[in-house]
């Protein structure tokens, strides 16, 4: 079992900045791909951005690449997304995710244990 727990979530101006943490415990950190997943009111979740294990692949969804930037820090089992550039279309709950087995790592199905989710919402 892996337990997941996000904070870092709250309310930003249009063109700020915000990073998101994602806690990680339970069996070995480095066992796991990371990624990050989005929900926005009214639609559904949707990918973000992705780690290997040992940060050395990382993608991202076309909206936010190039603003958001995905790390983690394996010592500390701790995932981060960095956040910059925000735009009201960001207005979501950020949800982290962990995986081990193979499968497009933008797909839900990939991901095996999911945390609550902390809610970013960009103002205008």
């Amino acid at each position: 079992q892996v337990q997941l727990k996000e904070s870092g979530g709250g309310l930003v101006q249009a063109g700020g900045s915000l990073r998101l943490s994602c806690a990680a415990s339970g069996r070995d950190f480095t066992d796991y791909f990371m990624g990050w997943f989005r929900q926005g009111p009214g639609k559904d979740r949707e990918f973000v951005a992705y780690i290997s294990s040992y940060s050395t692949f990382t993608e991202y969804d076309a909206s936010v690449k190039g603003r958001f930037t995905i790390s983690r820090d394996n010592a500390d089992h701790t995932v981060y997304l960095q956040m910059n550039s925000v735009k009201t279309e960001d207005t979501a709950v950020y949800i982290c995710a962990s995986g081990i087995f193979g499968g497009s790592r933008r797909s839900e199905r990939s991901y095996d244990y999911w945390g609550q989710g902390t809610q970013v919402t960009v103002s205008s």
